[in-house]
């Protein structure tokens, strides 16, 4: 028996922006438990067409069972980081419905005890997204120069006691590996002041470390990047971030080719090809009253959606 769980966020509103049509092709960029698939398949069968993506087996199996009836989904066992590679391979030139990204770690991945991303359980360090990677937290731990400690911690977890955090792991690490996420925890604890905060000081270094282990934010760069070459005229992009670090990535993308100019200030004559979006909210959508309340992490997601309006 499968034990996958995963609260599907914004369900509603991210499958409601992408507009969905009978006959048109859609991507899940993160099928996770199959919840946005669900609604979107719903929506565009019997004709329409689906892609999901996924690196979990325990989400595709999951997934799979939910939605054996559909005849017209394709779950791919790859990162959405290849769905251009994905699209030519299934021999699709073009995304004409439109596209959706759930960037958050599902409610399984963060609390299987052995997938170690919660500093609430005993586990290894593990927190890769792709079991197959042969890169884990263990590593960036172990292996991570004192510098490249900060950095992380720094850029990625905004926390301001990275060099103090840094020092501890780097000469705790000299007599011993750091093998758990309790040594881990219980080490940060123990290098950082006591501060009131609603927060474990654990937090922002744990997703730090989760971020770089899985390169979070520089695959959500490259591929929104490489979506806008998949794009028809009129197809929508929805993104769900979790944290404010995923959000500016989206944001920052979405400004660069919603902008009609990108000339220096200077310049006399503007030589800009047209913008490819269109930014269809400038602000983003937040998770309802009644959703934070049944599911608490959906209070930090953000939903920002884009038409492409390139012909």
């Amino acid at each position: 028996m499968n034990d996958f769980k995963h609260y599907t966020v914004m369900k509603n509103e991210a499958v409601d922006a992408l507009d969905c049509k009978d006959g048109l092709i859609y991507a899940d960029c993160t099928l996770g438990g199959g919840g946005h698939s669900e609604l979107i398949l719903k929506r565009i069968s019997p004709n329409g067409k689906l892609v999901s993506f996924d690196i979990d087996q325990d989400a595709i199996d999951a997934a799979t069972e939910r939605l054996k009836d559909y005849k017209n989904l394709t779950i791919v066992k790859s990162s959405y980081t290849n769905i251009k590679q994905v699209f030519k391979d299934l021999g699709i030139p073009k995304i004409t419905g439109g596209v959706l990204f759930d960037l958050g770690a599902s409610y399984h991945q963060l609390t299987k005890q052995e997938r170690g991303f919660s500093f609430s359980k005993e586990a290894p360090l593990d927190m890769r997204f792709n079991m197959d990677s042969d890169f884990s937290a263990y590593d960036v731990v172990n292996s991570y120069s004192e510098n490249d400690l900060v950095r992380i911690f720094s850029e990625y977890g905004e926390e301001r006691f990275s060099k103090r955090i840094a020092k501890a792991i780097i000469d705790t690490r000299k007599a011993n590996p750091i093998n758990t996420t309790t040594e881990l925890a219980n080490l940060i604890i123990n290098s950082t002041p006591k501060v009131k905060s609603s927060i474990h000081p654990a937090t922002r270094v744990f997703q730090a470390i989760r971020i770089e282990v899985n390169q979070e934010l520089q695959n959500v760069k490259n591929t929104l990047n490489d979506v806008l070459d998949l794009l028809d005229f009129g197809a929508i992009i929805s993104v769900i971030s979790f944290h404010s670090l995923e959000d500016r990535v989206v944001k920052q993308v979405f400004k660069y080719y919603s902008s009609k100019c990108h000339c220096d200030k200077t310049q006399m004559i503007c030589h800009c090809p047209p913008p490819i979006l269109e930014l269809v909210n400038k602000k983003p959508i937040m998770a309802t009253e009644q959703e934070i309340s049944e599911n608490p992490p959906s209070r930090s997601a953000k939903l920002r959606i884009a038409k492409c309006i390139r012909r």
